[in-house]
């Protein structure tokens, strides 16, 4: 049971609506004095993320003045689950077709409860003041931030919610190297040999998918081994400042999607390497996580998913993995020799085993 001697002065839940306006559209907040911002179709998406990170920087605080305020509203934000226990993050959720987008404190458990919505990391919203060191006075700059790994692992959260829900798995992972390539205009040149390494470079569809969605537009004067692009996800500039540290992130991920087991897959199956090499603990190399949060980062259902892990244990990237019906958690453990993790399986786990269905995948 969690104790706490005082409220936070103001609760860390924000919440924007879009609405239709003769004009075209509204954004409505109602924590803010004027009310309603006049906003255009194309820019919707990005103007509610915009906005409420603006909120969220205004009324920074240290962990322990937060709280969950899902918990504090009775949890109705999502189905129930097992109690409000867990660290307190700060969650990022869309209804109503993207209608409403709400930003709040949530614990752990409801966090992963909620459906549609994605943990913003704390790196987001906290930029770390630069300080002088001996690495930095002989010109070599330190990573400042977390991990390559956790980047992606952050990256493909937020994607999950930015992106549509039915964007497929090749333009996820284009969004992904598009927004840990970006500079601070905005703007990327995805080399060809990217692109290669992709499996995506002799086809346009991800780039209209994310075209159509709004989320980036082609750029005009191509070279000839590069793509330009500019972005529209304006809530991608708060992480604009360690970019240095965002494209070996990138580097990291496409890594991982083209690592020897996976080499000649599709981009469901790469991108779901790339998703379980994120949220592997590097020192075991096993993993946990929930089907329906995998499925929604990969731009999958889950059913097709479960058929792509299947196929990963085929080609020798997955050494074991199974998945609860009823609670609907996934364990996997990596296999040997796959280039992206550090440490040993465990030996002993069944390959595709679903617990409680008494049948083989």
């Amino acid at each position: 049971m969690r104790l706490r001697t005082a409220c936070p002065a103001t609760p860390r839940a924000w919440t924007v609506e879009l609405r239709s306006h003769p004009s075209g559209l509204v954004l409505v907040c109602q924590h803010c004095p004027h009310g309603t911002t006049p906003i255009t179709a194309a820019s919707a998406r990005s103007a509610a993320l915009a906005h409420l990170a603006r909120h969220a920087r205004g009324d920074l605080r240290p962990p322990h003045l937060r709280i969950c305020q899902c918990h504090e509203r009775g949890c109705r934000w999502h189905s129930r689950h097992r109690g409000c226990t867990g660290p307190i993050r700060l969650l990022l959720a869309c209804e109503h077709a993207g209608r409403l987008w709400r930003l709040a404190d949530a614990c752990s458990a409801c966090a992963a409860a909620t459906a549609q919505a994605a943990v913003v990391p704390d790196t987001v919203l906290n930029r770390a003041p630069l300080q002088p060191t001996a690495a930095r006075r002989r010109g070599r700059r330190r990573p400042k931030g977390p991990g390559e790994r956790v980047r992606v692992r952050e990256m493909l959260s937020y994607l999950a919610t930015a992106l549509p829900g039915d964007t497929s798995a090749a333009a996820h992972l284009l969004a992904l190297q598009c927004a840990l390539r970006m500079n601070a205009r905005m703007q990327v040149r995805l080399p060809r040999g990217v692109l290669r390494s992709l499996r995506l470079n002799t086809t346009s569809g991800p780039w209209r998918e994310l075209e159509h969605a709004r989320w980036l537009r082609p750029a005009s004067g191509n070279a000839a081994n590069e793509i330009a692009a500019e972005l529209l996800d304006v809530t991608l500039l708060s992480q604009a400042s360690a970019r240095p540290d965002r494209r070996r992130a990138a580097d990291w991920a496409l890594r991982a999607g083209s690592s020897s087991a996976a080499g000649a897959a599709e981009p469901l199956p790469r991108l779901a390497g790339v998703y379980l090499a994120a949220h592997t603990d590097p020192e075991s190399g096993s993993g946990l996580g929930e089907l329906d949060q995998m499925a929604r980062a990969c731009g999958a259902q889950p059913a097709e998913l479960l058929s792509t892990l299947d196929q990963l244990a085929a080609t020798g990237l997955l050494g074991s993995w199974q998945a609860c019906p009823d609670s609907g958690d996934l364990q996997w453990t990596l296999a040997r020799g796959t280039g992206i993790r550090v440490g040993d399986p465990r030996p002993e786990t069944v390959r595709g085993n679903v617990r409680g269905m008494g049948r083989r995948l």
